[in-house]
């Protein structure tokens, strides 16, 4: 292993390796405002759950493809290698590994990858996806220039020693910037603002859901001796008839008075500006409501629309991993001693657009044996 340890059963290792850590105070103050922003969209993601599901169903969304060359032969190797590519510790497939990476991604604008050959050099024996935790990027004096760096057990940072086996991807760059835009820009004022209402919420369900009594004695003008006396004993019988499992009454003498503490409190309507700042979310991520299992009520035109906004975001982001994966075939083919042209050829979003393209053909068939007809006649 060039980073990290090495065990003498292992037929490859990995640039990126993990660092040791000390936790998470350690990796923000080691890493600077990158890696607080970064930890900012994953507690984001991890306390807004419909923002996570929303970002889940866009890699789920993106679909598969397959690669196409001239070369049949060819094309059924590499097909076979990409399904069958081991990935990570446990995983296998290449959809495996651009799930992570698109994931990745999405949350920070900004993903890494690498190609992991076997000791031979001459096969890829996995994909690795790094965390942007255990490496850093940098321009340096060439800004068309990127350089991977790594990190030692010692903690000293070192370029990677094959950067042409490593893959980063970004989205959304700002002008003069190395690292990508995250989608979740802008959320964590929006999901700040809903969390708020949410364990306001639960606040108030706890004090108004979960009754509370307020016993009040007024001693009369003969008792008032007795007052102390007659009230610790209204307590205790008050207190021995809630603790009771079963229903009890409360029998007492005197001027008592029994409220219930928030009663004349009502809950606020929270349905209006959760909706507003869901509203927010889901403009931001580009997903129609009815995929997160929001019922707002749209006519069948808006929902159609809204679904060609979503195919157009999921074309950008299969064009952002055409890259990636160009990267590894290259690789592929290049370490095989291959010279092949192919193509990336992706699967149809959804059955719609399936059922939308046989009709498009369907109608150019008949326009044209229409043409054929009119031709012969004349």
């Amino acid at each position: 292993m060039i980073f990290g340890r090495k065990k003498k059963d292992e037929s490859f290792s990995v640039q990126t390796a993990p660092r040791n850590a000390g936790g998470l105070l350690s990796a923000i103050g080691s890493s600077g405002s990158d890696s607080v922003q970064r930890q900012l969209y994953k507690t984001l993601r991890e306390s807004v759950p419909i923002i996570d599901a929303a970002v889940c169903k866009l890699v789920r969304l993106t679909g598969s493809f397959k690669i196409c060359c001239e070369d049949k032969e060819a094309e059924n190797n590499i097909n076979d290698f990409l399904r069958n590519i081991r990935v990570n510790s446990c995983g296998v497939g290449i959809e495996n590994f651009l799930g992570i990476y698109l994931e990745q991604l999405l949350t920070y604008g900004t993903a890494v990858g690498e190609i992991v050959p076997d000791r031979s050099g001459k096969n890829i024996a996995a994909l690795y996806n790094a965390s942007l935790d255990d490496v850093e990027l940098s321009a340096e004096d060439n800004p068309l220039e990127l350089i991977v760096y790594s990190y030692s057990q010692g903690g000293e940072r070192i370029p990677v020693k094959y950067p042409a086996l490593v893959m980063c991807s970004t989205i959304m760059n700002e002008p003069g910037e190395i690292y990508g835009t995250s989608i979740l820009k802008g959320l964590p004022f929006v999901g700040d603002i809903l969390l708020k209402i949410f364990q306001a919420t639960e606040t108030n369900w706890d004090r108004i859901g979960n009754v509370r009594f307020a016993v009040s004695y007024k001693p009369g003008e003969g008792d008032r001796s007795f007052s102390k006396e007659r009230a610790r004993q209204i307590a205790s019988e008050w207190s021995k008839a809630m603790q009771s499992s079963e229903p009890r009454d409360f029998v007492s003498v005197g001027d008592v008075s029994i409220k219930v503490i928030g009663a004349d409190n009502q809950i606020p309507d929270s349905q209006v500006p959760v909706r507003q700042l869901l509203e927010q979310i889901v403009a931001k991520l580009s997903i129609p409501p009815f995929l997160l299992g929001l019922s707002w009520s749209s006519t069948e035109r808006m929902s159609s629309q809204q679904a060609d906004i979503l195919t157009s975001e999921l074309e950008y982001y299969r064009k952002c991993l055409d890259g990636c994966i160009r990267r590894i075939c290259d690789i592929y083919f290049k370490l095989g001693g291959e010279i092949c042209d192919y193509e990336i050829v992706w699967n149809n979003i959804n059955l719609q657009d399936e059922v939308e393209l046989a009709r498009a053909k369907l109608l150019n068939a008949q326009a044209a044996s229409l043409e054929k007809s009119i031709d012969g006649k004349e």
